[in-house]
Parts: structure tokens; C-alpha cells; sequence
């Protein structure tokens, strides 16, 4: 096997798909999302794996994921886009091992040096002193109690939380400190620490959104190779509502003429497991996402890849992805209204969004940081 390396390009035109030599063999990347593994934006090289005619290629092995651990040096991030429903956030890991082929995330694994590709699903980074940092900065006598969200970029009960139980250390303090979380996985897992939520859900400290992206068990499997079965989120937010946790499902992504058609079959069925709330997001392509993608749906879907990124680009003045607030998330244009609408009649067919759960914010308890005196009273 032999790499070449030549200059990257500081930017690429748009592909339908990636040349098959650009590929990573399906033997090496079973049960992986992404098809390759180009260099990163910010990498002065491109590196591509080709065979030399020595048969090397036929030596590797199976892509493996691996843990890194990073300690961080804050643990809140704050945010002010105008379309977001949320100040601030934690994120227990960088990378995702989920796979989702259309994660939005993915491009920040180029400011760790690696791919976006198939480096952002196999190599995993472990915020392992998250919960030690967090009762830190809740003990700043500047820190103002807003509702931190968990799962704002990668899933934060992904495989690897069943051994490093991050995101319950995070719960814990949370919990303790009466502190207010909202969380957004497309896992089961969340139901391991039902005790914890369903205990700061009755104080109105915690709700949950399970992402549903297709009730197709086929579609869900290529598109999100290593996130539980569809059949399973749904179960999970009929074990959240039971438990007496507020839960929303969000349709999201929406892949036009891929799984837009499911809308209303999934508002239904998350409804009739106990979700109170709903909300969706239109596919995003920026950066590195938008030839990931490509390369994803013509090897899983040719037969649709041209309608979906056609109907994709007529909800974005014909790019892939128009960065601007207020339409990146929704689009414009018929298709983006006429999907808006069939949302909008089925929320109200089926009673969602009639009720909206606030958290609170006035049961926040300071924790007494090392040094600090603690109340008299």
C-alpha cells in the first residue's frame, strides 16, 4: 500500500459523489456511516490510500474505534445564535460513534487534526474530568443558573457512556445543585438514568428530546449505523413519559425525498408513547458534510441521490447549505413551506406543542468550592 500525499485544495467544488478509488474498502468500514476518510480542511495535505501492486491493501485491518482521554479545561460552552434554543451546553465527548452520515458535528473533528470523515465516528475523545469542572464553574460566585443542554453536538449517550458514565457524573451534579438540563440523544440509554431524571423532572428540572430521523428500519440502519433501532427510541420516550419526564422528539434531519414522507408517521407514533413536545431540522450540508454525504447516498440510494440533493439545494437558493439564521435549520422556498405546513397540521392533529415545559431556574444551589466558606444559614 502506498499513500500519496499532494497539497489540499483550500476549497473543493461540490461532487455527487466521490471517485471509488477515494473510497475506504466496505470491509474495512462495516458498521461505519462515512464512505472515506479525506484529510481535514485545515490539513496542508491530502493523503489517499491506493494499491501498489504489492497487495497491501489487502493487509489492513477492520477500522477499530478508539478512546482517547482529554482532560478539558472548561466544561460550559455558551452560545448566542438567535435559532438555538439554548445559552449554554456540555459536551461530554468530541467525535460520535453513532455515524450518523449526516451529523452536523462532524466538520469539528478537522480542529483536532483529523477527518470528518470516518476519523470523527473511530476516534473518540473522553471528557473525563467533565463533572469535576462543572461543580467548579457552578461554584463561581459569576455563574447566573441557565439551562445547560447535553447533546448539543455529539450524542451524549453514545456507546462508549455504558463504561465511561460521563453524562451521569454530569446528571449527579446537575441534581445536587438543583440545576436545570435539557438533553437531546437518539439513544436507549438514556433510560439507565431514569432515577436521576425522573427525580429532576419532578422538581421541573429536566426534560428530554429523542431524535427520530426514520421509522424504516433499513434507512436508519445505513444512515446511523451504530444509533438504536428506531422501534427502540421509540420505546425509550414511552419509558421517559412513564417515568413522569418531559419528552419532545425531534424529526431530525429531514432528508428531502429520503424520509420526508415519515413526518406525520413519526410525530404519530412518538405522540402515542407519551411525547408532549416536537420539533425538526432540514438536513445541513456545510464543509466536509456535503461530500460525506454525497458519497453515502450514491452508494446506498443511487436511484434518489440526484431528487435529494436537487430538492435539498431548491430549499437553499440552489447551494447546499446557506449558513444564515433563521433558514439553515428550516430552509425556504415550496418545498421548505410545504414540509413547514405538514408539520404544522399534524402537531396540531395529534395535540403536540400544546403544552411546553419550562424548567427552572430559582431551585439552583450554589455547591461551596474548595476554599470557600460554607452558608451559615
Amino acid at each position: 500500500m502506498t499513500a500519496n500525499r499532494t497539497p489540499a485544495a483550500k476549497s473543493a467544488p461540490a461532487r455527487s459523489a466521490a471517485a471509488p478509488e477515494s473510497m475506504v474498502d466496505e470491509n474495512l468500514r462495516r458498521g461505519r456511516g462515512a464512505r472515506s476518510n479525506h484529510s481535514g480542511r485545515f490539513e496542508t495535505e491530502r493523503r489517499t490510500s491506493f494499491d501498489d501492486g504489492w497487495e497491501g491493501l489487502a493487509d489492513l485491518e477492520a477500522l477499530r474505534t478508539e478512546i482517547f482521554i482529554e482532560p478539558a479545561r472548561s466544561i460550559i460552552t455558551r452560545n448566542q445564535s438567535p435559532d438555538i434554543s439554548f445559552d449554554q451546553s456540555i459536551n461530554p465527548y468530541r467525535g460520535c460513534e453513532h455515524g450518523c452520515v449526516y451529523c452536523y458535528a462532524r466538520p469539528s473533528h478537522c480542529y483536532l487534526g483529523h477527518s470528518a470523515g470516518l476519523d470523527f465516528e473511530t476516534k473518540l475523545y473522553a471528557k473525563t474530568n467533565a463533572a469535576e469542572l462543572l461543580e467548579k464553574e457552578l461554584a463561581s460566585k459569576s455563574y447566573t443558573p441557565k439551562v445547560i443542554a447535553l447533546g448539543t453536538n455529539t450524542d451524549p449517550y453514545q456507546p462508549i457512556e455504558r463504561e465511561q458514565r460521563i453524562t451521569r457524573q454530569i446528571l449527579e451534579v446537575l441534581e445536587r445543585t438543583g440545576h436545570p438540563v435539557g438533553i437531546v440523544t437518539k439513544s436507549s440509554l438514556v433510560l439507565r438514568d431514569v432515577d436521576i431524571l425522573s427525580r429532576m423532572a419532578a422538581r421541573g428540572l429536566a426534560k428530554v428530546a429523542i431524535s427520530v430521523t426514520s421509522l424504516d428500519r433499513r434507512i436508519a440502519r445505513a444512515m446511523e449505523p451504530r444509533a438504536v433501532t428506531p422501534a427502540k427510541r421509540i420505546e425509550a420516550i414511552r419509558g421517559l413519559s412513564e417515568a413522569g419526564v418531559p419528552v419532545a422528539v425531534m424529526v431530525a434531519p429531514i432528508v428531502p425525498g429520503l424520509t420526508d414522507s415519515e413526518i406525520e408517521r413519526i410525530l404519530e407514533a412518538a405522540r402515542g408513547a407519551g411525547a408532549e413536545e416536537a420539533g425538526y431540522v432540514l438536513l445541513r450540508l456545510p464543509l466536509e458534510i456535503k461530500d460525506i454525504f454525497r458519497e453515502w447516498l450514491a452508494s446506498e440510494f443511487p436511484d434518489r441521490a440526484d431528487r435529494v440533493i436537487n430538492l435539498l439545494r431548491s430549499m437553499h437558493g440552489g447551494q447546499d447549505y446557506v449558513a444564515e439564521f433563521g433558514r439553515r435549520q428550516k430552509g425556504n422556498g415550496p418545498y421548505a413551506e410545504q414540509i413547514a405546513l405538514r408539520f404544522r397540521l399534524a402537531l396540531k392533529r395529534l395535540g403536540l406543542n400544546e403544552r411546553r415545559h419550562a424548567l427552572r431556574l430559582d431551585l439552583f444551589t450554589r455547591p461551596v468550592g474548595k476554599g470557600q466558606q460554607m452558608p451559615l444559614l
